[in-house]
């Protein structure tokens, strides 16, 4: 070894690094340039909130982007999504959306997937408690999870939807019990694919399922009713009773399917009449051969039309 030749350990700036000059015979020089969040920071099966006998857990995706040292992050903050995977209100298979919500944190967002009490343990407004809790404790956390507090939307798919839209429009003081309550529960924006908004009248439109028995996701969710017996349990489950003119909403888009055999097209119909009514800025997307989830939901488009969205109101 000629020690002659060594170079002493570099300490400038990372971005100042030189550059090799190097250029063996053949060599192709290329200027590629990474795409943020490409590598992700998984902190799995955290606990938010203990209620009725359970704990409920976050799955907490942050973007790692910029240079590293030894591992060590660029100090960023992170606009953060709150996603509510569905599951006709019943336990959710969290996990299954991990895939998905990385794919957020290629464009720079943080996501913490929500776990909320099945409504077999808890019904209606247990759903809605559980998301505003997880959103403090996210706020109450920022600095450990690098979020910004100050920038939250929510995303959610069908029972889930139910359950953003619910949360984005009562903010805090409804629905609501007060975990953490030094924090804000409201959001920027809302995305709400195919979410049911009023459960009484889900029947009246082609479905596969039923939704007015005991049993069924609906009457479950009402505290194991038949539906069309409760009306009045229904309406206040519906994220239409709580809009008013002179109430603020947040910014809300909707998506879903025209061949949804499950929470039929006419739900989201409803929600986005009303908030129209009212003045409220609301914009619905129809997915034409669009199923329950399925048929263009998983797409680019699609994933850019929410993430449009949401830079449009959070940056």
């Amino acid at each position: 070894m000629d020690k002659s030749k060594m170079v002493p350990v570099y300490t400038g700036p990372l971005d100042a690094f030189p550059a090799s000059d190097e250029l063996p015979e053949g060599t192709k020089s290329v200027s590629w340039t990474d795409e943020p969040g490409c590598i992700v920071d998984f902190n799995l099966d955290v606990v938010y909130d203990k209620r009725d006998g359970m704990k409920l857990h976050l799955h907490i995706l942050l973007p790692l982007e910029g240079v590293f040292l030894f591992g060590a992050p660029i100090d960023k903050r992170y606009p953060l999504i709150m996603h509510v995977p569905g599951s006709a209100w019943r336990k959710q298979d969290t996990k299954m959306f991990i895939g998905r919500c990385a794919r957020y944190c290629e464009r720079g967002y943080a996501v913490a997937i929500v776990e909320y009490r099945p409504s077999d343990i808890a019904p209606f407004p247990a759903q809605i408690e559980d998301l505003k809790t997880a959103v403090r404790f996210m706020r109450k956390n920022a600095d450990l999870y690098k979020i910004d507090p100050d920038r939250v939307a929510f995303i959610g798919d069908s029972s889930g939807g139910h359950t953003v839209a619910m949360a984005g429009i009562t903010g805090d003081g409804v629905l609501d019990n007060g975990t953490y309550g030094e924090f804000s529960s409201e959001a920027k924006c809302v995305v709400n694919c195919f979410g049911p908004s009023d459960v009484s009248r889900m029947a009246y439109f082609p479905s596969m399922m039923d939704h007015t028995g005991r049993d069924t996701p609906e009457g479950m969710l009402l505290g194991g009713v038949d539906v069309h017996e409760r009306i009045d349990l229904a309406e206040k489950a519906a994220p239409m009773y709580y809009l008013s003119k002179d109430k603020a909403t947040p910014p809300m888009i909707i998506l879903h399917g025209d061949q949804d055999s499950v929470v039929p097209f006419n739900q989201s119909v409803l929600l986005y009449d009303k908030m129209r009514e009212l003045g409220k800025d609301v914009t619905l997307y129809k997915l034409l051969s669009g199923t329950h989830g399925l048929g263009g939901f998983g797409s680019t488009e699609a994933r850019d039309t929410i993430l449009g969205f949401i830079e449009s109101h959070i940056g």
